[in-house]
Formats: structure tokens, sequence, C-alpha cells
């Protein structure tokens, strides 16, 4: 028995679970995809407008993704290196789809903050960064593209700094930038790397070394010694406790098309991000070293195949070990469920998962089983906290061209909403079903999604809600009063509750000083569901 504790503790201390967070254009999915090159994943790195052979490779899988360049869903892709186990979750970079990103942080026990050499911190780091805040994730710092023009490395740590509120410490520093960016100089090891595929970097004697002048110009070989001992002396010493602790960020430099950095970024993400961290449950803390397997589902993707019309709940494991075959409980519900074929993910690829230990991420195939915010146990009554639900910015009624199809869209639509695409609301008088999201873009992904993968081609229209909020009271009687009272204006999601819509906020407030006993909530926790 011990022996396979042993053996289970050295698992999870192999893991490292993290995300990849950045605005729009950072160079998040060229990273990416330099980090499964690395783990022997993909053979090729892909480009953004990726080639017919190289689609499955990349992270970025839909056909709104590939045609806009941008990265709209979460994607999991696990590989080893180094010795670890990374399992990595590609958020989106675009606001509009923020609540899945949140969510996705829910599940990870690092981040890695890309932030574009020339532009510093743009308005959706600093978003995504305070999420990453509120939950304690350790943040590692990759500068990218140190190969265009940029600007002064010190002024990038002191916004880091000023605008963060984080200490910094330089781990690497650039050789040269802009044209002449010719890699990178570790500040501890004294030892310098030009491309990422020299696996060994060359020993320096120090940022005087005279091998630097075959590198860069001697006159930016003098500065690039300055600015060295400047860093060194000037900056905080690496303190790996006040790393975890959320309160130090490394920073790494570098240029993730042109292959420089991103190993020095990933051996130190392999050194210094946490391995799995015990996770919050409503009734106690779970610890990610206890025998009995315990997660969560995060996320629900369906059609990420379309030859299979497949529906995958990614499931973060956050204790124990879970095995092909095994039964588990479904919390939400009481009843046994069969992981008969758990899968790893390599961006498109997959594989049958035969074992997962904390920190891994899963994905279990089920036909409308799992929900976001779904716990699994080998029987304990657990829920874990913190997968929640937003009150949608935008509503939208659905408009079928083809009435006839009117049962296929409704099963649609409760698909996409047990997914996260959108959220459901069916109003109590019977008429047409109105979708929420939180930005227009998530309406541009049904819409395609309807069209690609049901058939469905539809339109938009506005309802005369603007705003909408969950309701509860206390007393039920006052409950009661207040949905018959406002009958057409009430609706339900796609667990029932009670959702009241407004045609504008100062309505919305208007009841509110008329109710107060009625609860107004714009936040709805997954794990409350009945």
């Amino acid at each position: 028995m011990n022996i396979m504790q042993n053996s289970a503790a050295s698992e999870v201390a192999r893991r490292r679970t993290f995300a990849v967070i950045s605005h729009p254009d950072a160079g998040k999915t060229t990273l990416t995809e330099k980090f499964l090159l690395f783990g022997g994943a993909i053979q090729l790195a892909g480009e953004v407008k990726a080639k017919k052979n190289r689609i499955s490779t990349r992270s970025d899988w839909m056909a709104i993704e590939r045609q806009r360049g941008i990265s709209v869903v979460t994607s999991v892709m696990t590989f080893e290196y180094g010795g670890h186990v990374f399992n990595l979750l590609d958020t989106p970079g675009h606001a509009d789809f923020s609540e899945d990103t949140y969510r996705t942080l829910t599940a990870v026990d690092s981040a890695i903050m890309v932030i574009d050499a020339a532009k510093g911190i743009e308005a959706r780091t600093r978003k995504l960064f305070e999420v990453c805040r509120l939950r304690d994730i350790p943040i590692v710092t990759f500068i990218n593209k140190m190969d265009r023009e940029t600007r002064d490395p010190f002024e990038l740590l002191d916004e880091i700094e000023k605008t963060l509120a984080l200490d910094v410490t330089p781990m690497t520093w650039p050789v040269g930038r802009g044209r002449s960016f010719a890699g990178t100089y570790d500040l501890g090891r004294n030892t310098l790397r030009g491309l990422d595929s020299e696996e060994t970097p060359r020993q320096l004697s120090g940022p005087d070394d005279p091998q630097i002048a075959s590198f860069i110009p001697a006159d930016e070989a003098s500065a690039f010694r300055d600015e060295v001992e400047l860093a060194r002396d000037g900056s905080k010493p690496f303190d790996l406790d006040s790393f975890r602790e959320g309160h130090l960020t490394p920073v790494f430099w570098g240029s993730a098309l042109r292959n420089y950095g991103v190993r020095d970024l990933i051996n130190g993400l392999g050194a210094y991000a946490p391995s799995p961290r015990n996770q919050q449950a409503a009734s106690r803390m779970v610890e990610a070293s206890e025998p009995k397997m315990a997660g969560f589902v995060f996320k629900i993707q369906a059609n990420m195949d379309p030859n299979h019309r497949d529906r995958i709940a990614f499931l973060r494991v956050c204790a124990g070990k879970l095995q092909r075959g095994m039964k588990a409980k479904l919390v939400r519900t009481g009843k046994p469920i069969s992981l008969s074929a758990p899968q790893f993910f390599f961006a498109q690829d997959r594989s049958v998962a035969d074992e997962a230990y904390a920190g891994d991420v899963v994905g279990i195939p089920n036909h409308g089983t799992l929900r976001i915010g779904d716990t699994l146990t080998e029987g304990e009554e657990l829920v874990f906290r913190g997968v929640p639900s937003f009150a949608p910015e935008i509503l939208r009624r659905i408009k079928l061209q083809d009435a006839m199809k009117a049962k296929k869209l409704r099963e649609a639509l409760q698909q996409m909403a047990e997914e996260g695409v959108v959220q459901l609301f069916l109003p109590y008088d019977g008429s047409n079903a109105m979708v929420g999201v939180v930005g227009a873009l998530q309406l541009d992904v049904l819409a395609e999604r309807l069209q690609g993968e049901y058939g469905l081609p539809i339109a938009y229209e506005t309802p005369r809600f603007s705003v909408c909020r969950w309701i509860s009271s206390d007393d039920e009687m006052e409950l009661d009063r207040f949905i018959e009272a406002n009958r057409s204006g009430m609706a339900h999601d796609l667990d029932q509750a009670p959702v009241f819509l407004a045609g504008s906020a100062f309505l919305l407030q208007y009841e509110q000083e008329r109710w107060p006993k009625i609860a107004f909530a714009d936040v709805k926790d997954y794990q409350k569901q009945a």
C-alpha cells in the first residue's frame, strides 16, 4: 500500500496544470504550438492560418477560429517534457468569451501571462490577471515578440509592477532586440541560449564575456552588459514562496514565432510552478494526495470531431487516481457513472487515458449526462466551489427560417446551453426562447455552429428586455407573488431556476426597491443545481 501511495505521490508531483492568458494577438496560440512541439505532440509547429494537413495539430480547431485567427474556445492539451506532465489549458483571448475563460481558471494551478513587448499590458491582460489574483494563481510572465520593435525592457518591468501591483524578477534577459535579437541570457546561471533548438545553452563567464560579440554588434554588447548588471542589482531576488502566493512573477523574454526563449520558459514552469494544489469543496478542503478520486467538470464541448458527433466533458482530477473502467458517483444526481473511455488530448488528437492523477484534465465522452460544475467522486458527497455563471449582457430571441425544425432547434439550443456556449431562457408566457451571451462574438459562434453542425440557419431579433437576474427568496409565498405579478417578464433557465427579465437597469432597480424580500443575483453557482 505504501508503495502504491508513493507512486501516486510522485505522479502528482510531476504534474503542472496551467493556463495561457493574454490580450488577443500577443502570440498565445503560437506559444502554445511551440510547447506542443517540445512535448512531441506535434512534429511541425503550425501557423495561425494553418494548412489542411496541420489543422489537427493546432489548438484552434473551430472554423470561425481559423477564419479570424483567434481562439474562442478553451482547448486542453497534455504533453510530457523534462520529466514533467504538463496539462495546458489554452483559453480564449477575446473578451466576449470571458465566462469560458473564468471557468477554465478554476481548473489550473498556475498561469503564463503573455505580453507583447511593443504594447505592454493591455486591457484584456489586466482583467485576466485580476481573475488569477482572486484565485491566488501564481503567474509566470513571458514578454513576447522581442524580435520586433519593442519598448524598453525596464519600462515593461516597471509597468508590470505598477499596473498589477506585482513584484518582478527577470529570470532571463534579451540579447539584443528588434532585428538584432539573438537569444536569451540566464541571469542566474550566466548561460546564453540562441534558438530554442539548442537544448544545452552555452556557459559564459558573465555578461562581459567576449562570446557576446558574436551574437550582437559591439555597441549593443556594451549596452547589454550594462542592462544585465542593472537588472541584477535593481530586481528582487526570486522567492519561490512569494511566487506561489501570487505576489511575485518571474519574467522570461523571447519570440515564440522565431523560436527564442520558449525553452527557458517551459523549463522555468517545470522548476517553479506548483504541483496540483488542494481544492476547496463546500464541506472541506480536498487534498491532492488523498487516495480516493474526486474531480469536477469545468467545460463541455460537443462535436470536436464532426465525424463522430461526440460530446466531451472536461474533468479536472483533484484527488486520487482515475482509472479507465471505474465507476464514479455523479454527486448532483447521486447516480453512478461508468468512466469507460476517459481521454487525454493533444490539441485535436486524443488517446485513451488508462489512468489519471490529481492535476490531470481528462475528457469524458457522454450524451448529456454531465454538466458544467458537476462533481464526480468515489462515493463522497463533495461539491467543489467556484464554477459560476454570469448574468448575460446581451439578450436575443432566435428566429428560425424553417418553422418545421422548431423541435430540432430546441434540442440544439439545450445542448449549446449545457456546453456553456450561450445561456438559454424559456419565457413563462410561451414565446420564443431567448439566448444570453456576454459578448456579441458568441452570437456569431452560435449561428455558425447551428448552421454547420445542425443544419439550422437562424437570425436574431432584439427583445424588449436587456437585463436579467436570477431571483430567489426565503419567503416562498413572496417569490410566487413576484412571479405572478411579473409573469410577462419571467423565464426559467436550463436548470428551471426562475429568471427576471427587465427592459433596463432602471426598471430592474425599480423592482428591487418594490420587492425587498426578493434577492436578484447576477451570478449563479453551477454547483447549486438541483
